[in-house]
């Protein structure tokens, strides 16, 4: 077994994130959810990070510039700022600092994450997609609610 150090700074790669980006296990909170997927970055697991987006959001995903953004930056740690589990019944927020070297200098990613839990998955919600999204329509998550009473709130 690797002894290699999980680039989310929990523990061993094999032991914390890489059963998750196998498919082995899920996330159990939108936290360890946000800690896989830097580390997805970090080891450019394009196809999790894919697949931990909002079901409705995943085509209008840029995967080209995904993976560039993964392959070209240098994956220095993670900070957890904070993490709310529990806004409502399936809506969750954290907060965290993902510092990375581009190859010029040391850089700091500073963001507030919002996640949602369908069918006992939580996926991220990407606020970067472009799509034209009216509040009556059914919600990117898959909840079936209309999006302005789920997900609209944290986008």
């Amino acid at each position: 077994m690797s002894e290699e150090q999980c680039p989310c700074g929990l523990g061993l790669y094999a032991e914390c994130c890489q059963p998750l980006h196998l498919g082995q296990r899920i996330a159990l909170s939108a936290e360890q959810l946000m800690r896989s997927r830097y580390s997805a970055f970090a080891k450019q697991q394009i196809d999790y990070i894919v697949q931990t987006t909002a079901i409705g959001q995943q085509s209008a995903l840029d995967i080209p510039a995904i993976k560039a953004w993964s392959e070209s930056n240098q994956w220095l740690g993670l900070e957890v700022v904070q993490a709310q589990e529990k806004l409502d019944k399936a809506h969750a927020q954290v907060e965290f600092k993902a510092h990375y070297h581009d190859g010029q200098q040391a850089q700091t990613h500073h963001e507030v994450s919002h996640f949602v839990k369908q069918a006992g998955h939580w996926y991220f919600l990407d606020p970067t997609t472009e799509q034209v999204i009216t509040m009556k329509q059914p919600c990117i998550c898959g909840s079936g609610k209309k999006f302005k009473q789920c997900c609209a709130q944290f986008l």
